[in-house]
């Protein structure tokens, strides 16, 4: 195997194991890693973030339901705000600078820490 495919498979494996344990998060990996190890410019890394994220989200979400530990009903009100923040973001993507766009990532990520690290 290429030594460029196989980083990707262990970054998306990484990516898919964050998914699992947090629910989510595994993009927060994979779009540092597709700017640095893919050398891809920073808005294909999120778009492509996004493309992997999706299936490995959907996944953990059936796993979860069989399992027992989701509830649907509670989850329809934020799966309808993400939605609608999903198309407005998507809209907001092309015309944001990327400056403006890793900053509010980095800010992000920063915030998610201190939540998990203190107030959990």
């Amino acid at each position: 195997m290429e030594k460029n495919t196989l980083r990707s498979a262990v970054a998306g494996g990484t990516a898919g194991l964050i998914n699992g344990f947090f629910g989510g998060g595994g993009g927060m990996l994979l779009v540092p890693l597709l700017s640095r190890w893919r050398g891809l410019g920073d808005r294909k890394a999120f778009a492509t973030s996004v493309a992997v994220i999706l299936p490995l989200c959907a996944l953990s979400s059936v796993i979860y339901l069989l399992r027992g530990g989701l509830d649907l009903m509670q989850a329809l009100p934020y799966l309808l705000g993400g939605c609608l923040g999903g198309i407005l973001g998507g809209k907001l993507f092309k015309k944001l600078n990327m400056l403006w766009l890793r900053r509010i990532f980095a800010l992000f990520i920063l915030y998610a820490g201190v939540q998990a690290a203190f107030f959990r």
